[in-house]
C-alpha cells in the first residue's frame, strides 16, 4: 500500500537494501519495511551449494577422458559477490538477471581449466590411476584462486566421482591389462615350475650326497675288513713260516741224529750188517744176496752147480709172493 513493502529473509540469505543508490541495510535473516519506488533489494544465498560437473579433456598422449565430479562452495563475502554479479530481486522476489546462475558456471569453468592443465601433463594411464591427486589439485587450485576470491566465494569441497576414457580406449586398456595379467600368470607358472625343478634338483643332490656318503662308509667298512683280513693273513703267513722253520729245524735235527747213527756204520761191510741182523732176516734174502755176489764175480767162477731143490724152493717163494699180491 502506497509502495511500502515488508521483507523477511531466512538466516541463510544475506540481504542488501539500497535506497537511492546508497546501502541502508545489510545482513543475514533481516526483516524490515521499505519503500519500493526508491529502494533496490539484493538477496544472496549463503548456504552451501553443490555444483556437479562433467569435463571432456585430452591427455598428454592425445586420448580423451571424461572427468565427472562435484564441487561444493558457499558465499563468504556477500557484498563482494553483489558487487561482481547482479543479485537484485523484483517485487515478487525473483532475480532480475541470470547472474546468480552464472556463479556455478564460473566455478565449473575454473575447475575445468585446472583439470585440463592436469590432464595435458600426464598420459592416460596416469590420469586414470591418480583420481585422488586430481581431486587434491582441483581443490587446492580453486581455494587458492584469486578469481574465486574476487567473487567472495569459498570452495569447501570437491570430489572426483569418475575418470573414464572412450569405449575404444577402455577395450584397449582392458586388453593390455588382460595380456599383462596373463603374462604375470605365465611368469608365476614359470616361477613355480622353476622352483619345483630347483627343489627336485636339491632333492636329487641330497640323494646323491647321501648315496656318496653311504658308498664312502661302505668302502671304509670294506677297507677295515680287508685290513683285518690282511692282518690275519700276515699272522697266518708268519705262523706258516714259523711252522716251516720249526719243521726244517726238526728235519735238520733228525738228519744230524741219523747221520750220527749212520756215521759209524759207513766202514762196516753190508754183509756184516746182514749177518748181524740175521735173526730177523729171511733166509731167502741171503740166497738172493749170494746169487748177487756170484753175478758180480761171474768172471772168476768156472763152474756153478745149482741143485733142483734150491730152484724149487726159490720158485715156491715166488708163487707165494704173487698169491699174496693178488689177495691184497
Amino acid at each position: 500500500m502506497f509502495g511500502i513493502r515488508y521483507l523477511k529473509v531466512s538466516p541463510t540469505t544475506y540481504v542488501l537494501h539500497f535506497r537511492q543508490g546508497r546501502l541502508r541495510r545489510a545482513g543475514a535473516g533481516l526483516s524490515f519495511f521499505y519503500f519500493a519506488p526508491n529502494s533496490d533489494i539484493a538477496t544472496i544465498p549463503t548456504s552451501s551449494v553443490d555444483v556437479p560437473f562433467v569435463f571432456n579433456e585430452s591427455t598428454a598422449d592425445f586420448q580423451d577422458v571424461m572427468v565427472q565430479g562435484e564441487l561444493t562452495y558457499r558465499v563468504a563475502d556477500a557484498e563482494k559477490l553483489a558487487s561482481m554479479l547482479d543479485y537484485g530481486v523484483d517485487a515478487r522476489g525473483r532475480y532480475r538477471s541470470e547472474d546468480p546462475q552464472k556463479l556455478s558456471e564460473r566455478l565449473s569453468h575454473f575447475a575445468q581449466n585446472l583439470a585440463r592443465s592436469y590432464a595435458q601433463q600426464r598420459k592416460i594411464k596416469e590420469v586414470l590411476s591418480t583420481s585422488d591427486e586430481l581431486t587434491r589439485v582441483l581443490l587446492e587450485g580453486l581455494q587458492n584462486s584469486s578469481a574465486v576470491a574476487m567473487l567472495g566465494v569459498e570452495v569447501i569441497g570437491l570430489t572426483v566421482l569418475s575418470i573414464k576414457p572412450t569405449p575404444e580406449m577402455i577395450k584397449a586398456l582392458q586388453a593390455e591389462a588382460r595380456e599383462d595379467l596373463l603374462r604375470q600368470a605365465d611368469e608365476a607358472v614359470y616361477a613355480r615350475r622353476n622352483n619345483a625343478v630347483q627343489l627336485e634338483r636339491t632333492i636329487k643332490e641330497n640323494e646323491l650326497n647321501t648315496e656318496i656318503a653311504v658308498q664312502q662308509k661302505t668302502r671304509q667298512v670294506r677297507e677295515t675288513q680287508m685290513a683285518a683280513e690282511i692282518a690275519v693273513e700276515e699272522q697266518r703267513t708268519a705262523l706258516v713260516e714259523q711252522r716251516v722253520s720249526n719243521e726244517r729245524k726238526e728235519a735238520e735235527a733228525r738228519g744230524h741224529a741219523l747221520n750220527a747213527i749212520m756215521q759209524p756204520l759207513k766202514s762196516v761191510d753190508w754183509r756184516t750188517l746182514m749177518a748181524a741182523s740175521s735173526g730177523a732176516a729171511n733166509p731167502k734174502q741171503f740166497i738172493a744176496m749170494a746169487f748177487r755176489d756170484l753175478a758180480e764175480n761171474a768172471s772168476k767162477i768156472g763152474t756153478l752147480n745149482i741143485t733142483p731143490d734150491l730152484l724149487s724152493e726159490l720158485l715156491d717163494s715166488r708163487d707165494d709172493s704173487q698169491d699174496k699180491r693178488r689177495k691184497g
